[in-house]
Order: structure tokens, then sequence, then C-alpha cells
């Protein structure tokens, strides 16, 4: 009993002396987002167009030097944009008639950032400037195509769920650079530009449900970081 409460009180001695160096905050970041689309000649996929997207949540920094910091949290992410490609009616017949199709896709992902934190010295009072490098693991939990839960494939005329067409997991590297000031104590603001960069092909549908070949699509989104830290 003695050793349990002994290793109890330890641990949460370590607790407190490593809650020093952590930075707990919120934050908003307002974006422009799209999709990489890209396949063969014959469905030429391509990007068609970026939409407005809004992502925000929860910032934990973990500082293991004075200058230097590991960066995760929890946010609520919306990413998505526009594609077009090049079906084929009446397939059975050779190749069929070309017919182009463009959709916009929506998702919401739930985002977890896996990231380094670098900080320079005080380039003006209070203020001191920050460089982060990385990544972050996502999870869609909301896809709408058109606007839409469900969308109607045009050429088979099959309805799916939206979600039917997303990947169930994506991953992105991520660049950011910004302005950190302190306002007291404890409180400090940032504003940085981020870019997200999706490496996993999204594509759960055209492949797997109608066979066509080598179609990519992947994430991308550029946006404004705003946030403060207690």
């Amino acid at each position: 009993m003695k050793k349990l409460l002994l290793a109890l009180f330890t641990l949460a001695a370590t607790i407190g002396s490593a809650s020093a160096q952590v930075e707990i905050g919120l934050k908003v970041s307002p974006s422009i987002t799209s999709l990489r689309a890209e396949s063969t000649s014959k469905n030429s996929f391509a990007s068609d167009g970026s939409q407005f997207g809004f992502s925000g949540g929860l910032v934990v920094d973990y500082f293991f030097g004075e200058n230097y910091a590991f960066s995760t949290g929890l946010e609520l992410a919306g990413k998505g944009g526009s594609i077009r490609y090049t079906d084929y009616l009446n397939s059975g017949v050779g190749n069929g008639n070309p017919f182009p199709v463009s959709m916009k896709i929506s998702t919401q992902y739930l985002q977890i950032p896996l990231t380094v934190k670098l900080f320079t010295n005080e380039i003006a009072p209070a203020t001191r400037l920050y460089f982060q490098v990385g990544g972050s693991l996502n999870v869609p939990i909301g896809t709408r195509i058109n606007g839409n839960k469900f969308y109607n494939d045009p050429v088979t005329g099959t309805e799916n769920k939206a979600g039917d067409y997303i990947y169930f997991f994506d991953a992105d590297a991520l660049v950011a650079a910004g302005a950190e000031y302190t306002l007291g104590k404890s409180t400090k603001l940032f504003a940085g530009l981020g870019y997200h960069r999706g490496l996993v092909d999204i594509d759960h549908y055209f492949e797997s449900k109608r066979g066509f070949s080598d179609v990519t699509i992947k994430n991308s989104s550029f946006g404004l970081d705003l946030g403060i830290k207690f």
C-alpha cells in the first residue's frame, strides 16, 4: 500500500512539473480547400474548383526545450472541392458516348495534428515567430455531394450515400508559419498561415464500384490560423 501511494505521489509530482511545459489553447482556421484529381485519359479526372472551408478546435503545445514544442490537438475540419471527369453512356456498345460529369464533394473530418513547432527568440517585445512542420491524421465524420447526403450516379442511376465515395481515413503533410504575441503571464495570441497537403487517395467509389482505372483524389487546403493559448 505504501509503495502504491508513493508511486501515485511520484506520478502526480511528475505530471505537475510537466504541466508547466504545456500550453493549451483554441484556434480557428478559415481556409480555401480543393481536391487534386487525376486518372487515365479515358476518364480524365481533374480539379474543377475550390471552396471555402473552416476548421477549429483544441491546440496543445508540449515544450521539450525553450524554443521547441511538440504540437497536437483535436480539430474539426471542413475540406473538399469540385472535380470533373468523363463517363460514358451506353458503354456496352464500344466505348459508349462521352458524358461529362462535375460534382462538388464536401467532407467534415476529425483531425489530429502531429507536428513540431520551432520558435525564434523575440523579434520584438513579447513577439516571436514560429515554424511548424509535420502532419495530421484525419477521419471523415460527414460527407455531402452537391449539398446532399445521397448522390445519384448520373450514368448508372444508382443512389449511394455521399460518404460511400470517401475513404475512411486520410492523412496530411502540414507546414505552417506565423507569429505569437504574449499578452500576460500565460496568455498568448497567435496568427499564421498553414498548408495541408493530402497524402491518401480518398476515392472509395470510382475504382472499386465503377471499375475506372487509376483514379486518384486527394485533399488540399490553405488557411489562416488564428488562436489563443491560456
